[in-house]
């Protein structure tokens, strides 16, 4: 039986310090006992000598420092998991919040979880498709991977990140594949959307939702993408599947941290968010990955909104440093009535090359990725020529790569967040848009992809 304490000294906000403990550990669970009977729990932040710092995971009002208790549990928070999961809504800790019946643990497992060891990383190196032109076809996504997208306040990340769960899939394979969805610090309205989207398409039937309300406690944001990355942990290593973690939103997570970080007078660093921010991400973003001689992976998006639409703000630069690109989104794109307002110029998968290809997508994917990316640089350069010169200082082929950009966002990158479009549906739409331009300017593509393609493809 754990030794209870009567020895709360001081509650400031959601922290509580607990005088004269023994034997209590870093990262401890407890639980406080009310004078009702009424349990609240607690998770231990510090130690020092025999004084604990403890964090409230529910709000303070009500505890009276006289008569409320406290016990501490000897484990650190575990989330028990079972592939009944799948289907199921939970709460930011992991509590059932969708009517159904509690889940019978397989076992029960540390949030925390264990770092993978990098020698024991397998490259990834398979071709995810999405159904999104964008992505498929020029920043294209691979098993294993990590790839943020980067958003801004207002923008339609949640009918992307909607799009991407329940079209995702690996081709050619009928291997299992889930989902594993957190969103922390979201609100009503985006909650109730997400899960809609999921059961009327019948992608909830793979998927487990972690969902972390904006008005609940901060602290219990920052155990939603460990309670999810735990689900995806043992999804994949244990249970052999391929789980595509979709984290949203960073910002409301790192926002949390800082809180917490404040609360514990800690000493701040860039824009007030902790120093060891970098860190803690990169606790999280490593958790994704494959291991050799296990044949399930973990494929992991986080979304964030850059404040004020700034990529050198902390939390998109650090994102930046640990995962292998970004999908950027435009306000520009998004003005214009692109959907998904996918900017494809500053976006990058660095492991795109590993992902297509003879086998895996199509032989001529690598060239004509090549080309698009051109020639709608050109395209853009010269629509910019044209604002400022006008149309008559622009050449003949000038006017054709403008035409070129104009029908690129429109037809390929704007599909809307119903149209799921095959790799085959990608690549063809991408050969139309290049037939605009004289065969003699493709100088990225080889001739025997020209002469099967160029000009045939409808």
């Amino acid at each position: 039986m754990p030794k209870e304490y009567k020895t709360i000294q001081e509650i400031a906000g959601p922290l509580m310090l607990v005088r004269g403990v023994e034997g209590v550990t870093y990262d401890e669970l407890g639980e406080i006992e009310l004078s009702n009977g009424e349990k609240r729990r607690c998770k231990v932040l510090e130690i020092d000598g025999s004084n604990a710092l403890v964090q409230l995971f529910e709000d303070s009002t009500g505890i009276n420092l006289s008569n409320s208790k406290v016990r501490f549990l000897g484990r650190s928070m575990e989330l028990g998991v079972s592939e009944d999961m799948l289907s199921r809504v939970f709460d930011g800790l992991g509590r059932p919040i969708d009517n159904g019946p509690e889940i019978l643990p397989e076992k029960r497992l540390d949030i925390n979880g264990l770092p993978m060891n990098p020698a024991a990383r397998n490259y990834p190196q398979e071709f995810i498709q999405t159904g999104i032109s964008a992505i498929d076809g020029l920043n294209t996504l691979v098993r294993g991977q990590k790839l943020p997208i980067f958003s801004a306040s207002g923008l339609p990340h949640a009918n992307l990140a909607a799009q991407i769960a329940r079209q995702a899939k690996v081709i050619g394979t009928d291997e299992p594949f889930a989902v594993v969805f957190a969103a922390m610090g979201i609100t009503f309205e985006e909650a109730n959307f997400f899960i809609e989207s999921f059961r009327e398409t019948g992608a909830i039937d793979r998927t487990v939702l972690f969902v972390n309300l904006a008005n609940d406690p901060a602290v219990e944001r920052i155990a939603t993408p460990r309670m999810a990355l735990t689900t995806a942990e043992y999804l994949a290593f244990q249970k052999n599947m391929h789980v595509l973690v979709i984290m949203t939103d960073i910002t409301n997570y790192a926002d949390a941290l800082r809180e917490v970080s404040a609360a514990r007078k800690e000493v701040p660093g860039r824009r007030g968010y902790p120093g060891y921010m970098y860190t803690d991400l990169a606790s999280l973003y490593e958790r994704a990955g494959r291991q050799k001689g296990k044949p399930g992976s973990i494929t992991l998006i986080p979304i964030l909104t850059m404040p004020e639409d700034d990529k050198t703000h902390p939390i998109p630069d650090l994102t930046g440093y640990i995962t292998e690109g970004q999908i950027i989104l435009s306000r520009e794109l998004y003005r214009k009535g692109i959907t998904p307002p996918i900017d494809v110029l500053p976006s990058l998968s660095r492991l795109k090359d590993k992902g297509i290809g003879e086998g895996k997508t199509r032989a001529d994917h690598a060239n004509t990725m090549n080309q698009l990316f051109a020639a709608y640089a050109r395209g853009k350069d010269a629509k910019e020529l044209m604002t400022v010169l006008g149309e008559a200082a622009l050449t003949d082929i000038d006017k054709l790569y403008a035409k070129f950009a104009d029908e690129f966002e429109r037809e390929y990158v704007s599909q809307g967040y119903y149209t799921n479009r095959s790799i085959e549906e990608t690549l063809n739409i991408g050969w139309k848009l290049l037939s605009i331009l004289p065969r003699s300017e493709l100088k990225r593509i080889k001739d025997e992809y020209l002469d099967k393609y160029y000009g045939k493809v409808q």
